[in-house]
């Protein structure tokens, strides 16, 4: 309390605010440096290479180039817009900040700006449109004479894989999963597939992600694909589309081996006597442990 009343000042040691300042700094650089190595360390090859798709993962077939050119050149699209709408946002805000009480000029029309703000989003919009349509139409391209052909059955709740190849004198074989052991498809790489897409049921969507390609399945009409497996080894499938109780389950295996190791595994599931072609699992309606229809 002063000598007149009035509440005094607190008296604080000398050099205490100053003190806490280098410290907060340290505290924040220090921090930094924690967080910038477990970044970076934090970084894999793997996870680098991804951060260069945008997200996309490692394409595994003929249809990659189309989809990752649309797909960065998107991003490219919408990071120059955006970077000139924020730089827009910044440089009005400084221009015409305000600088006393004074009302602004009042203006009614700027005929170029609304021309402007009227035409670029047609343009962005056009030139968007230009690259989807030309990239889709190479996505969905297809060949007169395919080398193999494979009718996918997707059904609550699994997958059914119907070959159309000639084995051992067998026109086609066919294997299918259930929600215990999900089906794998086999593909023989560098060669062309046409795929058939049916249901007996509801809707599916048939989507390898590194295949790039996602289709619907859908009841009453048949969707065709085609496309080249250009990488060996094993990929992940899933139904893209909320099918039902079960739709977690709707989960497969995609192996692209050499043409020997395709024709293989036909003739072994000819000799498993799954010849001809099947509509979908018998265990495919059945709960998995309690023997129960669904």
């Amino acid at each position: 309390m002063g000598s007149n009343g009035t509440p005094g000042v607190e008296e604080r040691p000398a050099g205490s605010a100053g003190a806490t300042r280098p410290a907060k700094r340290r505290l924040l650089v220090g921090s930094a440096v924690v967080l910038g190595t477990l970044l970076l360390t934090g970084c894999s090859t793997a996870t680098t290479e991804q951060w260069k798709r945008l997200g996309l993962p490692e394409g595994a077939s003929d249809r990659t180039e189309a989809i990752r050119s649309l797909w960065i050149g998107a991003w490219i699209a919408a990071l120059i817009v955006g970077v000139m709408v924020w730089g827009l946002i910044l440089w009005v805000s400084v221009r015409y900040r305000k600088r006393n009480d004074e009302a602004p000029r009042q203006v009614r029309y700027n005929l170029p700006l609304e021309v402007l703000y009227t035409l670029a989003p047609f343009a962005i919009i056009g030139v968007l449109f230009f690259y989807t349509v030309e990239h889709g139409n190479q996505v969905t391209r297809m060949d007169a004479n395919p080398q193999h052909t494979v009718n996918v059955v997707g059904q609550q709740w699994q997958w059914t894989f119907n070959y159309k190849d000639t084995v051992d004198g067998q026109q086609g074989v066919w294997e299918t999963g259930t929600m215990d052991k999900p089906a794998t498809l086999w593909l023989p790489v560098n060669e062309s597939v046409h795929f058939d897409l049916t249901s007996p049921d509801v809707i599916h969507s048939f989507w390898v992600p590194s295949f790039y390609f996602k289709l619907d399945v859908i009841p009453g009409k048949t969707n065709k694909f085609e496309l080249t497996p250009t990488k060996t080894g094993t990929f992940a499938g899933k139904c893209a589309e909320l099918c039902g109780l079960y739709h977690s389950r709707m989960v497969f295996t995609v192996k692209v081996v050499s043409r020997d190791e395709y024709d293989a595994h036909l003739r072994e599931l000819a000799a498993r006597g799954q010849t001809g072609a099947a509509t979908g699992g018998a265990d495919a309606t059945t709960i998995p442990g309690t023997g129960g229809e669904k």
